[in-house]
C-alpha cells in the first residue's frame, strides 16, 4: 500500500520525457482514470485492480490504461534519457538477444534498425498521434471507436513494453542509483496484470523479461 502510495506520488511529481496527456475534467474518461487510480490505492492486489469495472465499457476502460501507461512509459524513460544515448545504446535492445527495429508504414516502411534514444523518441510521437486523434482514441460517447481499436492498443502496448526491456536491462543501474527502481516496479506489474487480463500482448514479448516478471509478480 506504502509502496503504491509513493508510486502515484512518483508519477505526479516527476518530469516525463514527453508532455502528459490528460484527461479532461468531468468527462467518462477522466472518471474511469479516477476510478482506476483510487483501485490502486485502496489496497486490493494489483490483479484485482484492473478487472474490467461492473457495467463499465471495455474499450473505454482499455483507452484510459493506454493513456496511463503512455505517461508512466515517459516518466519512466525520462529518469534515464539522460543517458540513454546513442553512443552507449546504438541500437533498441533487449541484451545481445533481443533487438527490436522500428517501422510505422510511412517514414519507415521496413523494419530498420535505430539507436534505442531514437527509436523510443520515434515510439512515444507515434503512440501520442493516436492517442490525440479521436477517430481512434474518441473523447466522447457520441464517437465510437474504430472496429480495428483493441488491435492497435496491442501494438501500442506492445511496443510501450520494449521500453521497460531496454530500461530494466540497459539502465537498472541508474533506476536503483535514483530511487526510482521499487516505483518502475510498481508500475510493471500494474502493466502486465493489466495486458494479461485482457490477452492484449503476446506471451512471448515477455520473455526478455522472463525472470524479473517471475520475481515480482507474484500476486
Amino acid at each position: 500500500m506504502t509502496l503504491v502510495l509513493g508510486f502515484i506520488e512518483f508519477l505526479n511529481k516527476e518530469k516525463t520525457f514527453k508532455p502528459k496527456k490528460k484527461f479532461s475534467p468531468g468527462t467518462l474518461r477522466y472518471s474511469l482514470h479516477k476510478q482506476a487510480e483510487a483501485s490502486l490505492t485502496s489496497g486490493i492486489k494489483l490483479s484485482e485492480a484492473v478487472k474490467l469495472p461492473f457495467n463499465e465499457n471495455l474499450d473505454d476502460w482499455i483507452a484510459v490504461h493506454v493513456v496511463d501507461f503512455f505517461n508512466r512509459t515517459n516518466l519512466i524513460y525520462g529518469v534515464v534519457t539522460s543517458y540513454c544515448v546513442p553512443e552507449s545504446c546504438p541500437t533498441m535492445s533487449g541484451g545481445t538477444k533481443y533487438e527490436y527495429f522500428w517501422a510505422d508504414g510511412k517514414h519507415y516502411r521496413k523494419p530498420t534498425a535505430l539507436p534505442a534514444p531514437k527509436y523510443i523518441s520515434l515510439l512515444m510521437d507515434w503512440v501520442e498521434d493516436q492517442i490525440n486523434d479521436d477517430t481512434v482514441f474518441p473523447t466522447t460517447t457520441d464517437i465510437p471507436f474504430p472496429k480495428n481499436f483493441q488491435n492497435r492498443c496491442k501494438k501500442i502496448l506492445a511496443r510501450l513494453f520494449r521500453v521497460f526491456v531496454h530500461v530494466y536491462i540497459h539502465h537498472y543501474d541508474k533506476l536503483v542509483e535514483t530511487g526510482a527502481e521499487p516505483h518502475v516496479n510498481a508500475c510493471y506489474k500494474h502493466f502486465y496484470y493489466f495486458v494479461r487480463e485482457f490477452d492484449l500482448v503476446r506471451e512471448q514479448e515477455f520473455e526478455p523479461l522472463e525472470e524479473l516478471t517471475k520475481r515480482i509478480c507474484k500476486d
